[in-house]
């Protein structure tokens, strides 16, 4: 039954040679992967505004040389990461920047940075795109986490499907968004310079204003700077692109910049001559809509398109997560699992772990994105300023033709995320700080897992390895519970391996019962020495240990094999397991840590 509803929701199994099809062109990756930077245009500027609405009204006009800072550092993060792009061709981005020319820690910085920073993109996204919803449907208010964790189940089964059957889906609500934002700005622009919008509705550019600070101004800037990600998910994502990957990924991430530049500077444009001011229920994109459309057929396509991208900008996390985790698993920083591709080759492990925290999220933070977001925020400016900074490094070390134009750009990128990174601890720090606690718990992590795999490695490396004793002879266990086909089919599976001793082993509780058994038991199975350990306190598995114990150091001593096994009837029907009891498992359980002895389970299939 499960296998045929995950036949349902996932569709069939992929062969390995089919991973060509599941590449993607650059109209599909620019759908998936850039989703998440531009539906950050639908909060970027907001961010902006609530900063200054603390001041007044008349501060808002600050927003448009604001967003022209917000511009330039997009402008170098592009330029850089297209050099990245060409740089390291395989992917991992950040992570595999840092690594490579800062160190491992600062990669590990960068990785878990971005780990954490693509889970908060899920959780994110679909908060925003659910406030989308609910400014059009307020009475949808109290139903916001419940809605926003459907979302992410959704998005997940999408996933889970293929890259390309969810590029395939995902691309038609991109594309509608970007179509609707451009019919939005174009229309708004037209009220404009019609002479539709009164000029008093905002302050003149470049109007004194009492109480406004470069401090106020950073930090405005810094919250601007939320537009920003996403920029990075293409330069982790190259090896899901359709060859030549490199400049198909460079092409990708050019447009994606063009159209973030156009729509961002045109919703900030519009929000300044409108005089919109950020409002607890309604976004300023809602509002925006609203006064040039009122709230007709456009309004709520435009609503519609924006709950739609904000959501599905999840996807853009769930394209990044999975890859980088593969390039953290080569590396042993994390569980090999999440390099293992699933039935449609897709990183399985790495979709289901990030639907589980953003599902996490939610439930922990209400659906509050404005909780999130600066959280999510200074998560992206750190790797961008160590990837910055360790691209300047590699232009330093390598020199190579035009070194000094693209380490001008890294430097600029470099300062400029350091900065955003810096104002987002100083003015959000009561929303940031977790950050210097989750983030050095995850290095640590990655440093014990790490130890792990290496121990391992060397361990099992025939080089290295303890020098094999030679077996000189098998002492077999047998645990029985009664005189059964079960138990005489383990003991003819013993018979077979051709041991020196069999030794069966029976726990009674009563003594009654115990002397009862051994004459049973001589009368059916006289060759099979037979062991009574009764057991006053009615545990089976403490003084059956206590007997292994006992055998296993007389065995050490001559160099023989102490072997258990575990008799085990299997039912026909899986839910008959659960009217029985398990002491076989839990036998096996505890046997499986010693250290010299084998543990073998002998099935006896039931037929009814």
């Amino acid at each position: 039954m499960l296998t045929s509803l995950k036949r349902i929701l996932i569709g069939r199994p992929l062969k390995s040679t089919e991973l060509g099809e599941q590449k993607l062109n650059k109209t599909k990756a620019l759908a998936i992967l850039s989703s998440d930077a531009l539906s950050s245009v639908a909060y970027g500027p907001e961010q902006i505004l609530l900063v200054l609405i603390t001041i007044s009204a008349a501060a808002l006009w600050y927003s448009v040389p604001i967003a022209l800072g917000v511009l330039i550092l997009l402008l170098a993060l592009i330029l850089s990461y297209r050099q990245i792009i060409f740089a390291y061709p395989h992917g991992g981005g950040a992570y595999v920047v840092s690594k490579e020319n800062l160190g491992k820690y600062p990669g590990l910085i960068a990785g878990g940075s971005l780990l954490v920073d693509y889970i908060l993109t899920v959780a994110v996204s679909v908060s925003a795109g659910t406030d989308a919803i609910t400014s059009a449907f307020p009475s949808l208010h109290d139903h916001t986490v419940a809605i926003a964790v459907i979302f992410v189940i959704l998005i997940t089964i999408l996933n889970l499907r293929g890259v390309t059957e969810s590029a395939s889906i995902l691309a038609y609500p991109v594309y509608l968004f970007i179509i609707a934002l451009f019919i939005l700005i174009g229309a708004g622009l037209y009220n404009i310079w019609s002479g539709g919008v009164a000029p008093e509705l905002h302050a003149p550019i470049g109007t004194p204003i009492a109480g406004i600070s470069l401090f106020l101004l950073l930090k405005a800037f810094a919250s601007g700077s939320s537009a920003l990600t996403g920029v990075e998910a293409i330069s982790n994502a190259i090896p899901n692109f359709k060859s030549p990957s490199p400049n198909n990924a460079a092409k990708t991430l050019m447009a994606m910049g063009i159209l973030l530049a156009l729509l961002f500077s045109g919703i900030v444009c519009l929000a300044y001559y409108y005089g919109i001011s950020p409002a607890k229920e309604v976004t300023v994109v809602s509002q925006i809509a609203e006064q040039t459309f009122g709230r007709h057929f456009m309004y709520f396509f435009i609503q519609g398109t924006t709950a739609l991208i904000l959501i599905l900008a999840a996807n853009t996390g769930y394209s990044a997560f999975p890859l980088l985790a593969v390039n953290l698993a080569k590396d042993k920083f994390i569980p090999r699992m999440f390099a293992a591709r699933g039935d449609r080759l897709g990183y399985s492990n790495g979709i289901i772990m990030l639907a589980a925290f953003s599902i996490l999220l939610i439930i922990l933070f209400q659906g509050q994105t404005e909780q999130l977001i600066p959280l999510y925020a200074v998560g992206v400016f750190i790797p961008f300023t160590l990837s910055q900074s360790g691209m300047m490094l590699k232009w330093l070390r390598q020199k190579p033709k035009g070194w000094v134009t693209r380490f001008i750009i890294n430097t600029i990128g470099a300062v400029i995320s350091f900065t955003v990174s810096i104002m987002f601890f100083l003015t959000k720090f009561n929303q940031v700080w977790p950050v210097l606690i989750f983030l050095p718990l995850i290095i640590l992590l990655f440093r014990q897992i790490n130890k792990h795999y290496e121990a391992v490695g060397e361990q099992l490396r025939l080089s290295t390895c303890e020098p094999i004793v030679p077996i000189k002879g098998n002492v077999i266990i047998l645990p029985v519970a009664g005189i059964t086909h079960v138990v005489e089919h383990s003991i003819n599976y013993a018979k077979s391996l051709s041991a020196d001793q069999i030794i069966a082993v029976h726990i009674p509780f009563e003594r009654e019962d115990e002397a009862v058994f051994e004459e049973k038991w001589k009368n059916w199975m006289p060759d099979i020495r037979l062991v009574t350990l009764h057991s006053p306190y009615r545990s089976i598995i403490q003084p059956f240990m206590k007997f292994v114990d006992t055998i296993e150091r007389k065995a050490k001593e001559s160099n023989y094999q102490v072997s258990v096994i575990i008799p085990q009837f299997i039912p026909k029907k899986g839910w008959h397991n659960i009217l029985h009891n398990q002491t076989s498992f839990y036998i096996r359980a505890r046997l499986l840590y010693r250290k010299d002895v084998v543990v073998t389970t002998v099935p006896y299939h039931l037929k009814k």
